[in-house]
């Protein structure tokens, strides 16, 4: 990759239509499916969040890179977006312990950027239009780009969890921790492992494509089917392995696309958004207590209100208050939970943490 500064830079949509900018210094072409995130601030924890995979990060903030990288500030081993599409990008980083800027990690991880976009023109216009596959370039050969671009699958229908799955299977916490957790990794953010392991758990994480045989080996106290990226459809061997614990009424707690997974499992379906939601100020009710909560959120598919409502064996326990669509459920006749939203937060509040202690609890009973 060559560096020029400055140099002029365009995002084009799957429909044509194009914004100019500018080049942060690494030149280039990326592709992915455009989203945009609200959050005022936690852009490293977003760009290394696992159920990005994929997609092209516009962020609404004017401000990006302006406290520079922190090493303890990642959500997984590497950055997860596929470009970034910003208003004004910071060269220099102002906080005390920035363990560098963003531009030489967006350097090392090799990820194309551009800037001086006009951001709410593009919120506008994607928002209206829905979610499509974009590309970001300093080659501004508009006809060349639009050939390739025809090129890139839609997300919907595209299986991801695997390109973010660990390999093999790893431990996370205490040897000694009383209760034992075994987690499906559709593309598990490290806040998750954290949550879990500071209230006494120790967890073993498996890949994606693990069996039930594989986690029940392991003699967990319960199961954890974890958040990821693309669509939860093709995820037969999770929603599998979801079916069989829930068969044996084993404590399971589901966030983002294990809450899909856990949907689809019980033959509730799920459906690609108009745009998804993202942010950290998203309000949520837990429709049990009656309290609110304002909620971390990062998904382009939701499972289907109304077939939570004609199951039988389902309620739903949360409800999102912007578009009324289902924000969490949980089994009348086995123990089983899950929600939409991502309560570890990283970034965002910490309003829905309760939800690890009410897994804990599950447990314990």
């Amino acid at each position: 990759m060559g560096y020029t500064k400055h140099k002029k830079a365009i995002l084009l949509l799957a429909d044509g239509t194009v914004f100019e900018g500018k080049s942060i210094g690494i030149e280039g072409t990326a592709y992915g499916e455009i989203c945009y995130n609200t959050g005022m601030t936690g852009y490293q924890e977003i760009f290394t969040d696992p159920s990005y995979f994929g997609q092209m990060m516009l962020t609404t903030n004017a401000h990006i890179g302006n406290y520079g990288v922190n090493d303890s500030e990642v959500e997984s081993d590497s950055i997860k977006i596929s470009g970034l599409v910003c208003k004004n990008f910071s060269f220099t980083d102002s906080r005390v312990d920035s363990s560098g800027s963003l531009l030489n990690y967006f350097e090392r991880n090799k990820l194309m950027a551009i800037s001086d976009v006009d951001t709410r023109a593009v919120v506008r216009y994607i928002r209206d239009k829905g979610a499509m596959n974009a590309v970001i370039s300093t080659n501004t050969n508009v006809e060349e780009l639009k050939a390739t671009l025809i090129g890139i699958p839609a997300m919907d229908g595209l299986e991801l969890a695997s390109k973010v799955s660990t390999k093999e299977t790893y431990y996370f916490g205490s040897e000694e921790a009383p209760l034992k957790i075994a987690a499906l990794d559709l593309g598990i953010k490290r806040n998750i492992l954290e949550n879990l392991a500071k209230r006494g758990c120790y967890i073993k994480v498996f890949p994606y494509n693990a069996t039930f045989e594989d986690m029940k080996a392991f003699n967990p106290d319960g199961y954890f089917l974890s958040n990821g990226p693309g669509d939860p459809s093709p995820l037969k061997e999770a929603q599998e392995v979801a079916k069989q614990i829930i068969a044996a009424d084993l404590p399971l707690f589901g966030i983002c696309l294990g809450h899909q997974v856990i949907a689809l499992a019980n033959g509730i379906k799920t459906f690609k958004m108009h745009n998804g939601h993202r942010g950290i100020n998203h309000p949520v009710k837990n429709i049990i207590s009656g309290k609110g909560e304002v909620t971390s959120q990062n998904h382009g598919f939701v499972v289907d209100r109304e077939g939570v409502e004609a199951h039988p064996d389902f309620e739903m326990t949360h409800v999102h208050l912007n578009d009324d669509t289902l924000a969490g459920m949980r089994m009348k006749n086995k123990n089983c939970f899950s929600v939409q939203y991502h309560p570890e937060a990283s970034p965002g509040p910490h309003d829905s943490a309760y939800l690890f202690d009410q897994f804990i609890e599950n447990i314990k009973k």
